[in-house]
């Protein structure tokens, strides 16, 4: 979830808590095992880590629904109830349709309509309850846009079912209030926006920056504009507009003479990439890209920040492809692999410069931007972050019945050292210690998953080379026996569905909250292990007791610092610390 101001306009916004997140995005035809997949990374520094549930419910007709900010719980208005909704866990439905997003901002005077019901989280949640495929999720939300305004800023989202991926990026268009008999209005009411269906066999990503550029348009058969929008349900239609989203782009003046449809980038116009937009951004995309594509060295210079402009347009013309072919079937296993990627293996990995340490601790508090001798420098903004408060990886499979086909591995806190949890989305209900109202962000649980996972995490940053070899252990063996027991769940529930589908919903309701629940316990005793061994400095290990004592104490030892380190403090403190007998 998106919670506040991006980095897209700041690296660092001391007073505004920043708020920035991580999608990939996997077509069936680029998946191992014919998935489509969405992960995603909701990273606010005061976003509590729970999972959502909406229970599928019908209502008679005149039902009105109450809207809320998601970010603020402000009442934002009333818009007409679905006469049928959809179970929703976290942020995937039982007809297994998921829904993402990561914030760019944009131009800023195209956010925050005052008259406008809808923001970003409303939007997500409310489709997902009323979906049934992306296609009508991508009407649904532009229809509320169009009709009740959009209260948030500029927005990608990804919207996945088991057939195919989309990517819909949309902006605001501002206020301009205009009186009129019904009172004052925002003649710019509703949104810009375009929507493109990611090709079989290709993966995509977005992080905070906005990537659609060019696109086709309704001249060509696969691109359709608002003004048919009841065409999206054709299957040829990869491509799907707002009818005015250049139009009024060159109302704003926003684009010159130059710009026509063969070259009008919805990106490049609406949330122009900068040095962050790239450096703390874009860099997420291209991890991902990297690892699972060939060729991404040629795009690394403009990921750390470089962009070069079109003289005649003003569009950067620097940027990475929207989407690439994998060189090999991505996994789910490599898909929660990136999202834990911290830039290793690259120049501005942070575990290997001295900030991090003697202890290697890839991360960096902030503000992530800082200044020296009147100079600007900059902490990296990588895919795994502590201010997670959850993270998913979601799997759609059409080869299975929807009760069965969704699958949404759920994870809280920092991504690089949660365990992401197998959640089949026709649940009932959620586990005790992930449900909402167990905690807040500002109230600690002791059955919280998301304070037991974060007692771990902080602990490792501690002494992170130390203790997080330990927790990459726990997790991969977690996760892989997760992934063996869901083998086992889909052929046990499926049988069980074609006999009686209310009880195969009750056993994998059972299987989700059981297991999840299991591992915010062992979690809880990790926890107690880590303390006790790594406690005031020390790596302790237990030895066997002696025949014939009581006590024997565990082995201690002192891994001491590294040599880049040591070298640090010696530049620093000169000679004032030097062993003088021993310096002869």
């Amino acid at each position: 979830m998106n919670h506040k101001t991006l980095l897209t306009f700041a690296f660092s916004l001391a007073v505004v808590p920043t708020m920035a997140c991580t999608n990939f995005l996997v077509t069936p035809g680029a998946s191992a095992d014919g998935s489509s997949m969405v992960s995603y990374a909701a990273d606010s520094h005061v976003l509590y880590g729970e999972l959502y549930h909406w229970p599928a419910a019908t209502y008679p007709a005149g039902t009105m629904l109450d809207v809320y900010d998601w970010d603020t719980g402000k009442y934002m208005g009333q818009i007409e109830q679905a006469a049928k909704t959809y179970n929703v866990i976290g942020n995937m439905n039982e007809n297994q349709v998921v829904i993402g997003e990561t914030t760019y901002g944009g131009r800023e005077e195209l956010w925050g309509d005052s008259t406008a019901i809808m923001d970003y989280g409303s939007l997500i949640y409310i489709a997902l309850q009323r979906s049934t495929s992306a296609r009508e999720a991508i009407k649904i939300m532009t229809e509320l846009v169009a009709k009740y305004g959009y209260a948030s800023e500029g927005e990608s989202f990804s919207i996945a079912d088991p057939n195919e991926v989309w990517i819909l990026e949309l902006i605001g268009k501002g206020i301009d209030i205009q009186k009129t008999k019904k009172g004052l209005v925002n003649k710019n009411k509703g949104a810009v926006w375009v929507a493109r269906q990611i090709p079989d066999g290709y993966v995509c990503a977005h992080a905070n920056q906005a990537r659609i550029t060019t696109f086709p348009w309704n001249d060509d058969p696969t691109s359709i504009s608002s003004e048919q929008l009841d065409r999206i349900f054709d299957k040829n239609v990869t491509t799907v507009y707002a009818a005015d989203v250049m139009d009024f782009a060159r109302s704003k003046g926003y684009i010159n003479d130059k710009v026509n449809k063969s070259n009008f980038s919805f990106s490049d116009t609406y949330a122009p990439v900068d040095f962050s937009g790239a450096r703390a951004c874009e860099i997420r995309v291209w991890a991902f890209f990297n690892d699972v594509a060939d060729g991404m060295n040629q795009y690394w210079d403009y990921a750390k920040g470089d962009i070069k402009h079109d003289e005649s347009t003003g569009y950067a013309n620097n940027r990475m492809p929207l989407w690439v072919k994998p060189k090999a079937k991505v996994t789910l296993s490599q898909m929660m692999h990136n999202m834990r990627n911290h830039l290793e293996g690259t120049e501005l990995d942070m575990s290997q410069d001295v900030g991090a340490g003697p202890w290697h601790c890839p991360y960096r508090w902030r503000p992530m931007e800082w200044e020296v001798d009147g100079k600007k420098y900059v902490n990296e903004r990588t895919t795994a972050t502590q201010q997670t408060g959850f993270s998913f990886v979601a799997q759609c499979r059409g080869w299975l019945p929807n009760k069965v086909g969704g699958l949404f591995w759920f994870g809280v806190d920092d991504a690089g050292s949660t365990v992401y949890c197998p959640m089949y989305t026709c649940m009932t209900a959620v586990p005790q210690s992930m449900a909402v109202g167990n905690g807040s962000i500002m109230q600690f649980s002791e059955t919280s998953a998301f304070y037991v996972f974060n007692q771990v995490c902080n602990l490792a940053y501690t002494r992170y080379s130390l203790i997080h070899p330990e927790i990459e252990a726990q997790q991969s063996a977690y996760e892989a026996k997760y992934q063996a027991y869901v083998k086992v769940m889909d052929k046990a529930a499926v049988e069980l569905a074609a006999e009686n589908a209310d009880l195969a919903t009750e056993f994998l309701t059972d299987f989700s909250v059981n297991t999840a629940d299991r591992l915010v316990s062992d979690w809880r005793e990790f926890y107690k292990y880590l303390f006790v061994k790594y406690m005031d400095g020390n790596v302790k290990t237990p030895q066997a007791v002696p025949a014939g004592y009581k006590y024997y104490a565990p082995k201690v030892e002192w891994p001491g610092y590294d040599e880049k380190w040591k070298r640090a403090v010696v530049k620093e403190a000169g000679d004032k610390l030097i062993v003088p007998s021993e310096n002869k």
